[in-house]
């Protein structure tokens, strides 16, 4: 192969559609691509996906590396599988045998409609509440804790075929900045990096692929964020560590990186800094931008041979070791049951909330929508909401777009029941804080929303039907609450 064709071989890239146009395919094939990251705009349906994903691996070749993030809770792209919980609420039951069952079932629904690589569990540890990116992604706040429960999750994986990438290396739970939106910084002394944030992926020698974060980490290296790191992604995992998986980036084209060094220029630093794979998943502009700079790369020598054919050995290995292919899913009813399961076992009472009486009348507040932020699903309608507890309750709906507008003591004082419901990933401002007091609080995504209202709450960790099933039986007396949020701040 000549530079660019290995250059293809480096790069996962994102397509647009549902099927694979005639101009994609030659593309794949010009550009030697083998590794394809779908999103849930690519979606439909099962026998839509399992079509698409045959065609993907048949154009790119025996060693195609076809991914998804199908991590649980609001990150996951097949919305039509068994719903996992988020590794918080796995966290919340505190039960590595149950963590490896769901990563189990995750990678069966998945594997049987064509890919090989998830980009789960997430080994972050997120012991900063106002994290506006991690936050019920993580599996808690103790890394001993949640490294166990989340390499359980992984070995479920890949016990069932499937590869899994653990992220984001070194560590993205303690930033108050989205990498997505700009370049954070996690200026922490070594040790308690080493205590903390380090330690998680130290533990995570067998994982077949990890990805790397777009932060700064002083400590570490002071001018360059970790997937541009050579410091940290050669001198550390690799050499001070012996990692011998696969090191992918993430999106090149997320504001930290793309806006700081541009597409290409990064793609360059990524690749010398270690990373075996850069993920370009930005416009066909930015792809060939990418490709243009990496066989650059390749062709001047900054890249040099050795280093090309130990990135391409790894990934051939990843693709060898867990092979693309589509299969029947015979267990989605006994997967149904196990995801229904572990929803039902991560729900969490906070401040010892009470069961409005059947029949009792509400008044339901809850935002009008909750749209994705790109990188979870959108969140759970205020009208479906109603709609479900209008089944056991005589329910008023008002709904509000900006919390910290929203006036609480205008609502009547009619001695209706008043039910918070938050549906979103977003912490609560000063004047929500300050004012809203509701009866009891449902916290279908963040449970960090729960310390932000002065108020007993009720915390899934989700919206996903399974979670609002367990909801339901909570409040009819069928279900006690018994998850604990593995996260500081919620003994009461």
């Amino acid at each position: 192969m000549n530079a660019r064709q290995l250059a293809g071989q480096l790069v996962m890239i994102r397509v647009p559609g549902t099927e694979l146009y005639a101009d994609m395919e030659k593309y794949l094939r010009d550009n030697h691509i083998r590794a394809i990251c779908l999103f849930r705009q690519n979606m439909v349906d099962a026998a839509q996906l399992a079509r698409f994903t045959t065609a993907l691996r048949l154009a790119m070749g025996p060693n195609s590396l076809i991914a998804l993030d199908q991590e649980g809770g609001a990150v996951v792209r097949t919305t039509w599988l068994p719903a996992p919980p988020a590794a918080m609420g796995l966290g919340a039951t505190d039960d590595a045998v149950l963590c490896f069952s769901v990563g189990a079932a995750v990678a069966r629904g998945v594997k049987a409609l064509g890919f090989n690589w998830n980009f789960a569990p997430v080994l972050d540890i997120n012991n900063n509440p106002n994290n506006p990116v991690i936050a019920e992604r993580s599996f808690g706040a103790d890394p001993r804790r949640a490294t166990a429960l989340a390499l359980a999750w992984m070995d479920g994986s890949l016990s069932e075929g499937v590869a899994c990438c653990v992220k984001h290396f070194p560590g993205h739970g303690d930033t108050h900045i989205d990498s997505h939106r700009d370049l954070p910084t996690v200026d922490k002394p070594l040790a308690a990096l080493e205590a903390l944030e380090l330690a998680p992926f130290r533990t995570a020698a067998h994982a077949p692929a990890m990805m790397t974060a777009h932060i700064v980490y002083p400590a570490l290296d002071p001018d360059r964020p970790a997937t541009l790191s050579r410091r940290i992604l050669t001198g550390l995992l690799r050499e001070q560590w012996g990692y011998r998986g696969v090191v992918i980036t993430d999106g090149l084209d997320m504001r930290a990186i793309a806006g700081h060094y541009g597409a290409g220029n990064a793609a360059v630093m990524a690749l010398t800094a270690g990373a075996d794979m850069v993920m370009a998943l930005g416009t066909r502009e930015t792809q060939q931008e990418t490709l243009d700079a990496l066989a650059g790369a390749i062709d001047s020598g900054q890249v040099t041979a050795a280093d090309i054919a130990a990135r391409l050995q790894r990934l051939d290995r990843l693709a060898q070791d867990y092979p693309c292919s589509t299969a029947r899913y015979t267990l989605d009813t006994e997967d149904r049951v196990l995801m229904a399961e572990a929803w039902s076992r991560g729900l969490t009472a906070y401040r010892n909330p009470q069961r409005p009486a059947i029949g009792a009348k509400v008044r339901l507040v809850v935002r009008q929508d909750a749209v994705s932020d790109g990188v979870a699903e959108a969140g759970v309608p205020a009208q479906q909401l109603s709609d479900w507890l209008a089944h056991y309750y005589e329910v008023v709906t008002v709904t509000f777009a900006d919390a910290e507008s929203f006036d609480w003591a205008a609502l009547p004082q009619d001695g209706r029941v008043l039910i918070l419901a938050s549906t979103s990933r977003l912490r609560y401002g000063p004047l929500a804080r300050a004012t809203w007091r509701p009866d009891l609080h449902l916290a279908l995504w963040s449970p960090f929303q729960a310390l932000d209202i002065d108020a007993p709450a009720l915390i899934t960790y989700g919206f996903a039907e399974p979670a609002l099933k367990a909801v339901t039986a909570w409040l009819i007396g069928e279900l006690e609450a018994t998850g604990r949020c593995p996260v500081e701040g919620f003994a009461a």
